[in-house]
């Protein structure tokens, strides 16, 4: 498992020196399959937590759970447009987050980085949060929930030689059917349960982490 955690960081950091943006081609199976997270299923979906996907846990979504992803997303969305997806999105991975919360113990994520929380299984990184929206956007996808769109790999993107401000950040990715706009869903600058950001990717993390954009509401 730690070498596997290393192989990103080492693409990464080298790609970061020669620009600043890592990213790679393929399904966001590959990303998964990177921090040894298995794929999500038509019942499951597996949570990373403790920085960097240290400890990953097997959370079970029945079609209760399902159904109710759907009420939200029903509930949000004004029209049947790309955008009021995308909205209605956020509202449906912060149902999730609250949700698996309660069950694995990590409802008091703290938002952003807390360098106190690596290790703790109640504590996620950008890593974390990536892989974990991910996750759930490929289950919802397979579930026919998002129509409008498809999910992408992760990217991250950071400018390290500029300081710990501008520090590699991951990102979950939806790309837009019509357009091929692909699109930010970061979960990470904000506590548990708060709806993520849901931005043009081209738009996002342009200065630093302390200057991500705001939730998706």
């Amino acid at each position: 498992m730690r070498r596997l955690l290393l192989i990103p960081f080492v693409l990464g950091a080298t790609l970061f020196l020669a620009g600043c943006v890592y990213e790679r081609k393929g399904p966001p199976a590959l990303h998964l399959a990177d921090w040894g997270v298995q794929e999500p299923s038509k019942q499951a979906v597996s949570v990373c937590s403790a920085y960097g996907c240290q400890k990953t846990t097997r959370v079970v979504l029945t079609s209760k759970d399902v159904a109710a992803i759907a009420e939200v997303m029903r509930k949000t969305k004004k029209a049947d447009t790309p955008f009021e997806e995308r909205r209605a999105v956020a509202y449906a991975i912060s149902w999730l987050e609250i949700e698996v919360g309660k069950r694995i113990g990590t409802s008091n994520d703290r938002a952003g980085m807390d360098y106190n929380g690596s290790g703790d299984p109640a504590q996620m990184d950008c890593v974390d949060e990536a892989t974990n929206t991910t996750s759930y956007l490929m289950f919802m996808y397979e579930r026919g929930l998002i129509k409008k769109h498809t999910v992408s790999i992760p990217i991250s993107k950071g400018r390290i030689w500029r300081g710990v401000k501008n520090w590699p950040h991951w990102t979950a990715i939806l790309k837009e059917n019509d357009t091929g706009i692909r699109y930010a869903v970061d979960s990470w600058p904000y506590k548990n349960g708060v709806n993520p950001a849901v931005v043009k990717l081209d738009e996002w993390y342009i200065r630093d982490l302390e200057n991500l954009s705001k939730p998706t509401i």
